[in-house]
């Protein structure tokens, strides 16, 4: 396997595009791309800090197994720090990984919908 880190960006939106009823949207502008289910956000990616970053939505308990397992994950940036997360590039980031994280965030979303609205089953999807 490689040492450089993945295109973190191209990665998450690879996996975001997959997902029933996901939608890319501008609303902060160019510099953020933000994935909406239902008009619900479960990702954004962006590069304000200077570096490659996907913030996603995480049960509390494992944003801070997350954190603490992985150096690569840190709070959210610009969102509540217990339920979301930002990952960076890093070399011992894998794609799988990534699409779990895209994944589990948007399952989260989906929980909290009206079941009338949701797109998938939460608790059988993925």
């Amino acid at each position: 396997m490689s040492t450089a880190a993945l295109d973190l960006h191209a990665c998450a939106t690879a996996r975001a595009a997959e997902l029933p009823g996901a939608m890319l949207t501008h609303p902060f502008g160019p510099d953020w791309d933000v994935f909406k289910v239902r008009g619900k956000v479960f990702l954004l990616l962006t590069t304000v800090t200077g570096s490659q970053q996907a913030i996603l939505k995480v049960e509390p308990l494992d944003g801070e197994a997350l954190r603490s397992e992985y150096s690569f994950i840190t709070p959210g940036y610009h969102m509540n720090k217990r339920h979301w997360v930002s990952v960076y590039p890093d070399a011992k980031l894998t794609p799988q990984l990534l699409a779990e994280l895209v994944t589990d965030s948007y399952r989260l979303v989906v929980e909290k919908l009206p079941r009338s609205q949701r797109p998938i089953d939460p608790s059988t999807f993925g």
